[in-house]
């Protein structure tokens, strides 16, 4: 019987649904041979790796936002997160050890993290309010650890994981890519991935399953402030300056990402791969409109509208299904 319901399922894709599963993947086609016929220097390897680069503190952060947001969660203080890890990380790299301070960053993310998910399961409140919170908290902590300065930080045992590359690819590009594969297998092919998507599908049938739901919640917000740890060591690394401002709007770019990339807002549903692919397409964006010299309010413009399709495309799958 399966055998013979396997092809009719597999060939039931309709428009909406192929536009919902590699939607994000065809724009970035069609900008890519649209920048190339318009300019030279689009389509180089050395414009391409400068993008992937770029963008990867915002892919990192987007690939553990995912799990979150699958799992019915929201976060919103991945950037302030971000800001403590930089400032965090580049105090240790100049007062003890820069090696210390490469891997405090990501273990004071996935601390903060974890606060979230306690705070949002212990108190059963919705976890855009918690995070909303805790976001000008973290803050605050920036600025207290800087007293609102800057921190230089020009040390070479620091500077290779933002700086380094190996060949023409640069080290924070390979540190995404096994960051992206990690968590891809995480979601996808493991027991504690099922339960993130039966989490945020149906958390009253997750719990009489048996799935410790809040267990579940917590660890995603834990991996999710660690990965914003981690793009904040990459982020001072690269510049060699801490900031208690840095990453600020950047949870609005990351969840903006995750959401070009298709994953469902209500949970449930979403691919790693979309949501770094939805990062990529916001950086070809701002790319272009460089190249093409254009004000960057229609990028800004431009960005906003294409995620309102993204949004539009996945309601009316929630609404045929």
């Amino acid at each position: 019987m399966s055998d013979v319901q396997t092809p009719a399922r597999r060939f039931s894709i309709t428009p909406g649904d192929f536009a919902r599963e590699y939607g994000v993947l065809t724009i970035i086609v069609i900008l890519m041979v649209g920048l190339s016929l318009i300019s030279d220097s689009f389509l180089t390897a050395r414009n391409l790796l400068n993008i992937v680069n770029q963008s990867a503190p915002l892919a990192i952060i987007a690939c553990a936002l995912t799990l979150v947001i699958i799992g019915g969660g929201f976060d919103l203080s991945t950037g302030a997160i971000f800001g403590v890890a930089s400032v965090a990380a580049g105090w240790i790299a100049v007062h003890v050890d820069p090696y210390t301070a490469i891997i405090a960053g990501p273990l004071i993310g996935f601390a903060l993290g974890t606060l979230n998910g306690a705070i949002i399961t212990g108190f059963g409140v919705h976890s855009f309010l918690v995070t909303l919170a805790t976001s000008l908290v973290y803050r605050g902590i920036a600025i207290l650890i800087t007293g609102g300065a800057l921190i230089p930080v020009r040390i070479a045992e620091f500077s290779w994981i933002g700086r380094g590359r190996i060949g023409m690819v640069n080290i924070a590009v390979v540190v995404l890519i096994i960051f992206m594969v990690i968590f891809m297998v995480l979601l996808n092919r493991t027991t504690f991935g099922r339960r993130v998507f039966a989490v945020g599908g149906n958390e009253e049938a997750a719990i009489l399953s048996g799935i410790r739901t809040n267990l579940i919640k917590i660890v995603t917000f834990s991996l999710s402030g660690m990965a914003a740890g981690l793009a904040g060591v990459i982020a001072v690394s690269r510049i060699s300056m801490a900031s208690p401002q840095a990453g600020v709007g950047m949870e609005f770019e990351a969840i903006a990402a995750v959401i070009l990339g298709g994953t469902s807002i209500m949970g449930g549903s979403g691919a790693i791969w979309r949501s770094v692919a939805g990062v990529l397409l916001m950086a070809l964006i701002g790319n272009g409109f460089n190249i093409l010299n254009v004000n960057p309010f229609f990028k800004d413009l431009t960005t906003g509208v294409i995620i309102v399709v993204a949004v539009a495309l996945a309601a009316s799958g929630r609404r045929s299904r």
